[in-house]
């Protein structure tokens, strides 16, 4: 009879055997995945199927952490992987290290899936994208310092448009460091208001060379510019995330800064028209105005030469009316003075004393009443013609007086 065994021990048996086969240790494995599930742990576990059979598969956090694109149901694929049996179930299944879409490259999915999955939140939209300016008066630069793009894009500007000013933000263009350093110029330029449009350029390069500017937080730092942004990444032909999202692509640097950059001499003859134009409107408004005087001035001669006569008849008879109105005038001035000046003479003190009174004065020349006398004090009496000094004997009050 054979020996007997425990379950665990079976199972770890097998387990044993799968793993020391040099075949099954490193082997790839075409099929469709289904049942796929991304757990929250970071595996992804799901079965590969053909049109026969099937087999359960897993993939660790650490491996999975590495695929430049997301596993979906459906998908075929090929699996690098190794074949073992979890024991506590006893089931065969393989284990993935990597996983190769059929038909594109990892690189090409993941750039299609980032794109579908970006098209679908509307960054790509022509509504949300913003006008880029005509005339910019300083346009914020982020390239490498050292690249070919940069001294393309100044020699067109020199070239096209001396004024133009560059705000420049240098990164790196390619590398692990690249989309960080990106992604944090494109904000700074941003908050800082002093770029009125922001350009971001790279010259020409392999796909891999380029592949920096399909980042996820690239393309939602732009988005969330309030800035213009322009994408001049490669050659014409060469199509990134970023050039999806800007608000206008270029396809090469120098052609960007033909873009923005306007041209001197088209410039010069712009301002040479708005100088013929202005000529031109001043010299017909000149003609205009020469011609409504003209139309004017006879008018008025016209209608002048026939109001003359009635105006002048209106006149003297103003005249007339106001030389008369003046002289009434003066004959009542002249009756209210007589009326003053005879109202004065009858006031006139004088003409009291030649009618025989006396005036009494203290010899201060003060006026004086009798009551206001005393017993030798000196007076003088005044009449209208003399002056006498006496002195005063004695002051009593006469009979009935009030």
């Amino acid at each position: 009879m054979a020996d007997i065994i425990t379950v665990a021990a079976l199972n770890r048996y097998a387990k044993t055997l799968l793993e020391r086969d040099p075949v099954l240790t490193d082997i790839a494995v075409r099929g469709e995945i289904a049942n796929f599930v991304h757990h929250k742990s970071g595996h992804l576990y799901f079965s590969l199927r053909d049109g026969q059979a099937s087999v359960k598969a897993v993939m660790f956090r650490n491996w999975a952490s590495r695929l430049a694109f997301e596993p979906r149901e459906g998908m075929r694929v090929v699996l690098r992987c190794r074949v073992s049996l979890y024991e506590q179930t006893g089931s065969f299944q393989l284990y993935a290290e990597d996983i190769f879409p059929e038909g594109l490259g990892s690189v090409q999915m993941a750039f299609e899936q980032l794109k579908e999955k970006l098209a679908k939140e509307g960054l790509f939209d022509e509504a949300r994208k913003k006008p880029v300016p005509r005339r910019p008066r300083c346009i914020g630069l982020v390239t490498s310092k050292s690249g070919a793009a940069l001294q393309d894009i100044l020699h067109v500007s020199q070239r096209r448009w001396p004024l133009s000013r560059f705000l420049l933000c240098p990164v790196n263009v390619q590398g692990e460091e690249a989309a960080d350093q990106i992604t944090q110029a494109l904000r700074s330029l941003d908050r800082s208001g002093r770029a009125d449009v922001i350009l971001v350029a790279r010259g020409g390069g392999s796909r891999e060379d380029l592949w920096v500017f399909n980042s996820e937080k690239i393309a939602r730092a732009v988005c969330a510019c309030r800035t213009p942004v322009v994408s001049a990444v490669g050659h014409e032909i060469d199509y990134t995330i970023l050039d999806f999202v800007a608000d206008l692509r270029a396809p090469t640097p120098s052609a960007a800064a033909e873009l923005l950059c306007p041209d001197r001499r088209e410039a010069e003859a712009e301002i040479y028209r708005i100088q013929e134009n202005i000529h031109e409107n001043m010299q017909r408004r000149l003609e205009l105005w020469y011609n409504e005087f003209h139309e004017a001035r006879r008018e008025l001669l016209q209608s002048g030469s026939l109001l003359l006569p009635q105006r002048q008849f209106t006149l003297r008879q103003q005249a007339q009316a106001a030389g008369e109105a003046l002289a009434r005038l003066i004959r009542a001035k002249e009756e209210l003075l007589g009326q003053k000046a005879a109202l004065a003479h009858a006031l006139d003190p004088m003409n009291t004393l030649a009618r025989g009174y006396l005036m009494a004065k203290s010899e201060d020349g003060k006026l004086l009443r009798l009551k206001e006398t005393q017993a030798g004090q000196q007076l003088i009496l005044e009449d209208d013609a003399y002056r006498a000094r006496c002195r005063v004997e004695s002051v009593s009050r006469k009979e009935n007086s009030r």
